[in-house]
């Protein structure tokens, strides 16, 4: 088996692994739907929607639907927990109304701006091959089953508690994560619209506090979710605080900021502007160099 072929398996199995085994545990003290738990089949949903819309999009060798199918995973996965639900407290409504609202908007900048643009570059050495495009697809099933761990635990569980100021403290901090995200792509998306503007980079509005603002928003409004996901968590449930952990890990360690940053420098690394703008502007946290 050629090296790639088997390292794409590989991923893919992994993937796999570490859903079932979050499943597994996110499903503990959880309601259950005939012999299967809410959290499991929630994490079901997530990876069988990947794997069904992999089949066209390798097969037309596209990568188009590749975000809206993420954000639809958020969207189905959650309406169908609380739908299903045996009852529903607040705090249920109101965590499932944060990840259906923050995928909605994304889901439909991210597909506008991939229909825009003609396509995503990161998948360009991908799509031809059917191992390595569903080894990504994969991997997009887990991402989302990690992310939203803490809203859909919350949800499943079987524990409920009366929302408090704690609660009410991460939705504000979703809020502010959230409006901090919308802004800052919408600043991008003014910027890039000015036809005065191209082969430039953007440094105004939020880009001038940070250089990726809209990472800052994400982070933030996972960390609101789990807040406010907190009082429902028992026992091996706590596992949802991988929720921000991994989206600040993929953020600054995997495919976002790394990933921005190099094509950054590829293109404007010569540029004494952009180097000033590096040295002045801290990566993500105001005030912190980096």
């Amino acid at each position: 088996m050629p090296r790639q072929l088997s390292t794409s398996v590989a991923i893919t199995v992994v993937a796999v692994l570490i859903g079932a085994a979050l499943a597994f545990a996110g499903a503990q003290n959880g309601w259950l739907l005939g012999p299967l738990p809410g959290f499991v089949l929630a994490v079901g949903i997530a990876y069988a929607v990947q794997w069904i819309v992999f089949i066209p999009a390798a097969i037309t060798r596209t990568d188009r639907y590749f975000d809206l199918t993420a954000s639809l995973t958020y969207i189905s996965g959650t309406v169908a927990l609380l739908l299903i639900a045996p009852e529903l407290d607040l705090r249920s409504i109101i965590i499932g109304a944060l990840v259906i609202i923050w995928a909605g908007r994304l889901g439909t900048f991210l597909f506008t701006r991939n229909i825009r643009s003609g396509g995503d570059d990161r998948f360009d050495d991908i799509k031809s091959s059917p191992a390595r495009f569903l080894s990504v697809w994969t991997l997009q099933g887990l991402w989302i089953s990690l992310t939203a761990a803490a809203a859909w635990i919350t949800i499943t569980s079987d524990h409920t508690s009366p929302m408090n100021w704690i609660s009410w403290v991460g939705v504000a901090v979703w809020a502010t994560g959230f409006g901090i995200e919308v802004i800052a792509d919408q600043q991008k998306t003014k910027f890039k619209a000015d036809p005065s503007n191209a082969g430039k980079f953007i440094r105004t509005g939020l880009w001038s506090v940070v250089r990726h603002p809209n990472y800052l928003g994400e982070m933030m409004l996972w960390t609101g979710v789990l807040i406010v996901a907190l009082p429902a968590l028992q026992g091996w449930q706590w596992v949802a605080i991988l929720s921000p952990i991994f989206v600040v890990l993929l953020i600054t360690k995997v495919t976002g900021i790394p990933m921005l940053d190099e094509k950054a420098k590829r293109k404007w690394g010569d540029d004494p502007e952009y180097i000033a703008y590096r040295k002045r502007t801290p990566a993500l946290i105001p005030g912190l160099r980096g």
